[in-house]
Parts: C-alpha cells; structure tokens; sequence
C-alpha cells in the first residue's frame, strides 16, 4: 500500500484527502462497527458513518480509534468528550507536571506547573456550587450524588480550555453539552369560563349592517272592475 492510500493510527493524514485513504478508512470502520466491545453509536450499519469520524480524530490525535471511540459520545448530536478523558489528555500531553486539584468548602479548582524551565504555575479557573447553581449545571442528578466529583470535572474542563484547546479539537465534554441546549418555557394559555365562551359565540362577527328604509309607495289607482 502506497504513503498516499496508508492510514494508521499515527498518522495525521485526514481520511478525506484521497479516495484511496477514504477506501482504506471505510475498511477499518466496517470491522470496528462489526465488534461487540465498541460503543452502540458505532456499532452497525448505522454506526459505521461515526467510525469514519472517530478514525479521522485518531489520526489528528495519534490516538488508537478504539480509544477515541470509548472517550467520545454524542450528546444532543454533539461529539463530546468524557471528563475523565480530559483529565488524562491534560497529565499525559507532557505540557504540565504535578496537575492537581485544590479543594475548599463548596469549590474546586484545578492547579499544574508548565514544564517551562522555571515551574510557571498553571491555575485553572475556580468552579464553586453557587456558579454551578447559576449555569444550571446542577440539573443533571449527577450534582445531588456526588457533588465534588462534578466539581473536579468541571474545574478540569475548564483548565483544559485555557491550556489546551488545540487538543480537544474544539470539542466540548459531556457535562458541558448536557446542558447547553437553551430551555424554552411553555407558558400555559389562559383558562376561560365557560360563560365568556357563550358570550363569545353571541358576539357578531363583522359589523352591522344598516338596513335603509324603503321609500313610501305612491298611490296606485285600482283598475276598473270589470263588470262596470
């Protein structure tokens, strides 16, 4: 097989640029979308579109499909990223040491030093439960259960979008998507009585309309009786 036609999960060759890579991706997908072990997004005929996109992210990733496929849901017909994906991605991409958390009453906030030479601080924007309340994060069951664990992963995402947006490839997470879709409030029209129903109906529709008076018929003198 030719450089031209290759794809491999190292490559950042996109599976769209040629016929033969597209070929060779849809090959690869056809056998991920057979496997019982991938996500049902990919599974199938029906899946085998998404196993193409999760190819083309691997390669701009160097990451193996498989994995991509595992970290990457659709959410409101959304890619989005697991939070625990995010996590890895930010200790693993070799940009940062000592990545942690720092951790208060109600709040958390995600703290790395860049690997610059000096140990440049990198801190991460504070999440607390009073901002999650207002950006109505706290819709998703999740936030009732275990609130801190939201918190890290919230406060992770955040810092991922500061320090490494070129690696998420402009996805956001799914506990970002979940509640991204606005809401629209369905306000209940006014009930009415039964009697302005009635009095509805009897109401005219149009205008009156004036009838004129008729003109006064002159006299007409009775014909001759006939016998006369």
């Amino acid at each position: 097989m030719s450089e031209q036609s290759a794809i491999t999960t190292t490559s950042y060759k996109s599976v769209y640029s040629s016929i033969q890579s597209f070929e060779s991706a849809q090959r690869i997908a056809a056998s991920l979308a057979d496997s019982a072990l991938v996500p049902n997004a990919y599974r199938g005929q029906a899946g085998l579109p998404n196993c193409i996109v999760a190819i083309e992210i691997a390669n701009r990733m160097s990451m193996s499909p498989f994995q991509v496929m595992q970290s990457l849901n659709v959410i409101h017909g959304r890619p989005s990223w697991s939070s625990q994906f995010v996590i890895g991605l930010i200790r693993s991409c070799g940009r940062f040491e000592g990545f942690t958390w720092e951790r208060g009453e109600g709040w958390a906030e995600c703290h790395a030093f860049i690997k610059d030479g000096a140990g440049t601080p990198a801190p991460g924007p504070r999440i607390t439960l009073d901002m999650a309340k207002k950006e109505g994060w706290t819709k998703n069951s999740k936030w009732q259960s275990m609130p801190g664990v939201m918190l890290d992963y919230r406060a992770a995402t955040a810092f991922s979008r500061l320090y490494i947006p070129d690696l998420l490839l402009g996805l956001r997470s799914i506990e970002e998507n979940e509640v991204i879709d606005a809401e629209v409030a369905v306000v209940p029209a006014a009930t009415e009585s039964t009697l302005d129903k009635v009095q509805d109906l009897l109401v005219p529709k149009t205008e009156p309309v004036q009838v004129p008076t008729p003109e006064p018929i002159s006299h007409v003198p009775e014909p001759d009786d006939f016998f006369d």
